[in-house]
């Protein structure tokens, strides 16, 4: 069964956007990791995943987002995640991988602060 995944990045000066949306799990996460990467390549400053039209995300959707966490931060940008829907939120919870990120509830809260 293919998974339905979309993903969609723009650029606002300084600040990079990718919104997901369909189901983040083993079939798709190569997608995201992909654009992760490019954007890890380029000089955006910060980074913000939009998690808010994401249906579903396994434990392999999750360990893309901490890697990517962890290698914006280690190039000292930022990243930040909009808050997702509740079993996204729940998961994020549980694993206490939300006390690490920085959590808004829309992209407009740290772009208009630029």
């Amino acid at each position: 069964m293919q998974s339905h995944f979309r993903l969609a990045a723009r650029r606002e000066g300084p600040v990079t956007v990718i919104a997901v949306s369909g189901e983040l799990d083993l079939a798709s996460s190569p997608a995201l990791q992909e654009e992760l990467e490019k954007v890890a390549a380029s000089d955006s400053t910060t980074l913000i995943i939009d998690l808010r039209e994401l249906d579903f995300m396994d434990s392999t959707g999750l360990s893309v987002l901490v890697r990517a966490h962890q290698r914006i931060e280690e190039q000292g940008r930022q990243l930040a995640m909009v808050r997702g829907p509740q079993q996204v939120q729940r998961l994020l919870s549980l694993t206490g991988v939300a006390e690490r990120l920085t959590l808004v509830d829309t992209p407009e809260e740290l772009l208009g602060g630029e």
